[in-house]
């Protein structure tokens, strides 16, 4: 009987108000040894339903009765079938990512984002307001606790990062959130943010965070743009003020070397130019006091020499009278020449 058979005697039965009478339906009878097939067969398909395989990229966590038994390897495994035990696969190596102040709508290209600035806007050290765009990374460290230590693993890191990031910037200035504070506050945050869910235990490792944008808010943001133009132009000319120092000092040293050494060069002169002198009158007053009157001529004929170079000379002796021998002390002098002490 087919089920419009049934629905129309059904009907045509209540019209009539006659009783309605079940239809008999007969089964067909397999007998005790089929019915054990069945039994069997059913029983083998149910086992085979314990087969599972772990992505490369995944750990398989199996429950038994809804407590944690065992955290398997990728590749093909086995369980005992629903409802004894029940296996959760997460992936353990993909990196996701929480985004705070703002949110991605397309990623394009062009990308297009909404603001979010009941995340963004925060309070530094020194009473100031900045809007600081913020990218989490995390990935499964644990994915026992990642199932079930957290009900929101998403939101807990959001919630997270967000916490650390007001703690951090808190504790800075606006100028360092600004400009060169931006490394530290991501490492502090970073560290910050770890120490949160491993509170938690959400089995959850920050393995980056990427601070997007700082900026003052929108109603002071052209002042604020001021203030560090003008602070990137006082760090330029102090840094062009270095360069120049460290350019001419080396110069400036090298010089004075170049001037010491010039003068210790001209005092070794002098030392050494004063020592042969010494000794050379030293040599002088040996010979003078071995022949007085032989030395005193000498040194004067030498003196004449030098004091009266290029001309010719004529040396007369002062205790002689009469026709004597002239001694000739130039160049170029012929034969000795005769003269008297009044022709002198």
């Amino acid at each position: 009987m087919d089920w419009d058979e049934f629905r129309n005697r059904r009907s045509s039965g209540r019209g009539s108000g006659q009783p309605f009478q079940m239809p008999n339906i007969k089964l067909p009878n397999f007998g005790k040894r089929g019915f054990t097939y069945v039994v069997v067969l059913a029983v083998l398909i149910w086992l085979a339903t314990g087969i599972y395989t772990v992505g490369p990229d995944q750990k398989g966590v199996v429950l038994r009765f809804g407590m944690l038994n065992a955290i398997t390897d990728p590749g093909l495994n086995y369980h005992l079938p629903y409802p004894i035990e029940t296996v959760f696969t997460p992936k353990v190596t993909e990196v996701k990512r929480v985004e705070i102040g703002f949110r991605t709508i397309d990623p394009g290209p062009p990308a297009r984002y909404a603001d979010r600035p009941h995340e963004s806007l925060m309070l530094t050290g020194d009473e100031n307001i900045v809007d600081i765009d913020l990218i989490v990374q995390y990935l499964i460290s644990d994915p026992a606790k990642f199932l079930f230590q957290v009900r929101d693993p998403n939101g807990t890191v959001r919630d997270a990062a967000e916490a650390a990031l007001r703690e951090v910037v808190g504790s800075k200035v606006i100028d360092e959130a600004l400009t060169t504070g931006k490394p530290q506050i991501q490492a502090e945050t970073m560290a910050l943010i770890q120490k949160i869910l491993d509170k938690y235990q959400a089995g959850l490792r920050v393995v980056a965070v990427q601070l997007q944008d700082v900026n003052p808010p929108n109603q002071v943001r052209d002042a604020f743009i001021d203030v560090a133009s003008a602070r990137e132009d006082k760090n330029r000319i102090i840094n062009e003020a270095q360069g120049y120092r460290n350019a001419i000092i080396p110069e400036t040293r090298g010089k004075v070397s170049e001037i010491l050494n010039q003068s210790e060069a001209y005092r070794a002169e002098k030392i050494r130019r004063a020592t042969g002198d010494a000794d050379r009158f030293k040599q002088i007053l040996d010979e003078y006091l071995k022949a007085k009157d032989v030395t005193r001529k000498r040194l004067y004929l030498e003196t004449m020499e030098e004091i009266l170079p290029g001309i010719k000379k004529v040396i007369l002796d002062q205790q002689k009278s009469g026709v004597l021998p002239i001694l000739p002390l130039g160049e170029g002098s012929g034969n000795p020449l005769t003269g008297t002490k009044g022709n002198q």
